[in-house]
């Protein structure tokens, strides 16, 4: 009887566990969580609901700053908060990766040059051309859009993420990209998540934007393999940064028309 009764709460502790590692791990927010054996993968299934909670304090930024400051300023400072709470986790990934395919040389020279401290021009590049992209659209978008946009990118962006370890094999043994081992159930639960929160703009907008990020995240998958061998931290950070430009400019033409 007691091992019947502790079975329920056994996997109870898990979910919790698994919830406050995401979200841990995906923002700054300082909780104390304990190393898991089965890794940051653990935390798989939970990415896409601790993203659509990142987009939701984002987009009380921007709907708040709005008739005060206009559209513009609000949709940076919410572009700058949504990026503080993620402590730039993944813009940082989206930099090192420009830096890498702007390396010539053989796989072992992309990696080593995507782990230098420093952003060279092309990481510096992108970072100005996400920030630019990602700002302006949400300065176009309606303010009465602002809530349900950016919770379905920041669920999409995380799931791709989720998506991408799934389909790469780590490219080094150790490392982010290694511990991060996504699970089919993890994979369905996130999924599943991503999915309600698309819908939930409307089911042709919500679909539209599931299949850029589904797009979006097999172009970052195939050129992972191929340039560096696989997945990397830095290939994961990427990912989500891609899919939510690519989310947002496919639910901001859906909120214009």
């Amino acid at each position: 009887m007691a091992e019947t009764t502790d079975a329920p709460m056994a996997g109870v502790r898990r979910a919790v566990a698994g919830a406050a590692l995401a979200l841990a791990f995906l923002t700054v927010a300082p909780l104390p969580v304990r190393e898991r054996p089965e890794g940051i993968g653990a935390a798989a299934a939970w990415f896409p609901a601790v993203g659509a909670l990142v987009g939701l304090v984002a987009a009380g930024v921007r709907v708040a700053a709005d008739p005060t400051l206009g559209a513009g300023v609000a949709a940076v400072l919410a572009t700058a908060v949504m990026v503080a709470l993620t402590g730039a986790l993944h813009q940082d990934g989206l930099a090192d990766c420009a830096d890498g395919l702007g390396v010539r040389g053989d796989r072992a020279r992309r990696l080593a040059v995507m782990r230098e401290p420093s952003i060279g021009a092309f990481g510096t590049m992108a970072l100005v051309l996400w920030a630019l992209l990602f700002a302006a659209a949400l300065g176009a978008l309606p303010r009465g859009d602002a809530v349900r946009t950016l919770v379905v990118v920041g669920a999409l962006g995380r799931w791709g993420a989720v998506l991408h370890a799934a389909l790469a094999a780590p490219a080094r043994p150790q490392g982010l990209g290694a511990a991060f081992r996504v699970g089919r159930a993890s994979l369905a639960v996130a999924t599943a998540t991503a999915l309600a929160a698309a819908l939930a703009w409307s089911p042709a907008a919500g679909l539209s934007a599931l299949g850029a990020a589904t797009l979006a995240t097999l172009a970052m998958t195939a050129w992972a393999r191929r340039a560096v061998g696989g997945r990397t931290g830095d290939t994961l950070g990427a990912t989500v940064a891609i899919v939510e430009v690519a989310a947002l400019l496919v639910l901001l033409g859906f909120a214009r028309n």
